[in-house]
């Protein structure tokens, strides 16, 4: 006679927890980590030391929902196209875990939570580049550039460079050159970061009818833009040791891991040219572990003496 409760409060508890995890699904949470992987290191580089913990603390959470926010819009936006390609089916919107209208109240909420947390725990100008962030994103990239031109990726990303400058806002409530230069950064690695995942799924994409790169051009075309990208990105890792005064750890960092990640680039090319099966996923990891390595120590430099 007691187990009909029980059972029936299970069952409560597994949608609660169903419902839970497509909430968080419907934010991306692997682009928060990468979001949050070069807002800490920058941190440190505006304090030139290590920053009060709970001001990390804060940015972090702040930014952590600006970010789930713009993905939470961007998955409302994209719910027709994720309903063909088969790398987006398992989204809450595609599986019906969560209804368009629940999504759409959930990202206006988590955009003003993260705006009001920021300009309470931080400053003004942290919350104005956050608001600033999850416009880029929804409206110059979600609802304009990605389904109207091969290049946007590449201006769509812009979006992706405001931690930084969100990060040292946070701590010196200002903006100098460095930012910029972490910013321009993290702009001329999201091309050859992302466009070979295109290649991976390029008819996933072309089903979709968006536009990527791989989908509008060839295997060679895309490849040799990898590696154009790949280089300007390492040229401005390199500007930001005269920049911000960045010593030997950082200076290590940025030309050993950089040639590394220009030789992928050029691998990748190398066997696209020549009409060889590619690995175009071995540069999209690539260049996930080249930005952290670079942005690791952007972080420990400045707390080393030399």
């Amino acid at each position: 006679m007691q187990a009909a409760p029980t059972i029936r409060e299970a069952r409560r508890t597994t949608s609660v927890r169903r419902k839970v995890a497509a909430y968080v699904a419907l934010t991306k949470p692997r682009v928060i980590e990468l979001l949050l992987v070069v807002t800490a290191p920058t941190m440190v580089l505006a304090a030139d030391g290590l920053p009060s913990l709970w001001l990390v603390v804060a940015t972090l959470i702040g930014g952590a929902m600006s970010a789930g926010s713009a993905g939470a819009f961007n998955c409302y936006i994209d719910r027709d196209i994720d309903r063909v390609m088969k790398r987006t089916k398992g989204r809450p919107l595609v599986t019906g875990e969560l209804t368009d209208r629940e999504a759409l109240v959930f990202a206006w909420a988590l955009g003003a939570a993260s705006i009001a947390w920021l300009w309470v725990f931080t400053n003004w100008l942290a919350a104005l580049l956050s608001l600033g962030a999850i416009l880029l994103y929804v409206v110059f990239y979600s609802l304009i550039l990605k389904r109207r031109t091969a290049q946007n990726i590449v201006w769509g990303g812009v979006a992706g460079c405001m931690p930084v400058l969100i990060g040292w806002a946070a701590v010196t409530e200002s903006l100098s050159w460095a930012p910029f230069i972490l910013f321009l950064i993290i702009f001329l690695w999201t091309p050859p970061h992302y466009w070979p995942l295109s290649m991976k799924y390029k008819d996933d994409y072309a089903a979709a009818g968006v536009p990527m790169l791989a989908v509008v051009r060839g295997r060679a075309q895309v490849g040799l833009q990898v590696i154009l990208y790949a280089w300007a990105t390492v040229a401005a890792s390199l500007l930001l040791i005269p920049v911000a005064g960045m010593g030997l750890l950082y200076t290590s960092v940025a030309i050993v891991s950089g040639a590394w990640f220009v030789g992928e680039c050029h691998r990748l090319y190398s066997l696209a040219i020549r009409g060889e099966d590619v690995s175009p996923m071995r540069v999209f990891h690539g260049s996930i572990v080249y930005l952290s390595l670079l942005f690791l120590a952007v972080g420990i430099d400045p707390l080393l003496p030399f």
